[in-house]
């Protein structure tokens, strides 16, 4: 399976950190937040990697030359930014006519990436993409979802001030090669995935929960939680 690094944002929230590093370079803990997702995937189930890039893009492609993965990475240059579900369907080669791994490279997380693979190839059929969630301790700043008794979403509350649950969308998927042509349908020039993406994909999204770990690292307050939070997790042996 190939895998999409969505990493070009321009990492706004975490200034002044990201006046002069791009968001997926900023160090926990000394190691750049890319090496974490690198070491993730491609030991892992994952054969091949692509990283869109936008912001600083000079420095993510230095970092990637010097990395003992560089042979597994493919860099996508987004002059102007696409939109997230912009960037899937302009790199629709890339991943082939196969189920692909999409995730926001500005997460900070460690889950069983087989048992995420295998819980995708077991879908039910009608199912066109799996959705990691975790319980998140900043409900209002994520998307809550809704599940149904076989863990099919069935609602999205996207970053609301009181969302009816703590049970937050990862921004980590497994698509079918199918929601390509659902992107094609999208009347916006720079489509989101959870805005616009999956909303169309209601009733088709499964859901695999992590129960790890899974931190956006967006803020300098989210950032300093992972810096003291993420060293007991990899302690205790997470996958």
């Amino acid at each position: 399976m190939h895998a999409i690094l969505l990493a070009g944002g321009l990492g706004t929230r975490l200034r002044p950190l990201t006046d002069h590093t791009p968001k997926c370079l900023v160090p926990i803990n000394g190691v750049p937040l890319l090496d974490y997702w690198l070491d993730l995937l491609l030991p892992n189930g994952i054969d091949a990697v692509l990283i869109n890039t936008h912001y600083l893009p000079e420095q993510v492609a230095a970092h990637v030359a010097n990395s003992r993965w560089r042979d597994r990475i493919t860099l996508s240059h987004e002059p102007e930014l696409l939109g997230t579900a912009g960037t899937l369907l302009r790199n629709r080669d890339f991943v082939g006519n196969k189920p692909f791994l999409a995730a926001h490279a500005d997460n900070l997380t460690r889950f069983d990436l087989r048992g995420f693979l295998r819980a995708h190839a077991n879908r039910a059929e009608g199912v066109v993409a799996t959705m990691m969630t975790f319980d998140s301790d900043l409900p209002q700043s994520c998307g809550i979802v809704e599940l149904d008794d076989n863990h099919i979403v069935t609602a999205m509350h996207e970053k609301q001030p009181n969302p009816p649950g703590t049970l937050a969308n990862g921004a980590i998927y497994i698509f079918d090669p199918s929601v390509f042509a659902t992107i094609r349908t999208i009347d916006n020039p720079m489509p989101d995935i959870s805005t616009d993406l999956l909303p169309l994909l209601m009733g088709r999204i499964q859901a695999y929960h992590n129960a790890t770990y899974l931190r956006d690292i967006g803020t300098p307050h989210s950032l300093r939680l992972a810096e003291q939070e993420f060293p007991r997790v990899l302690a205790r042996g997470a996958p």
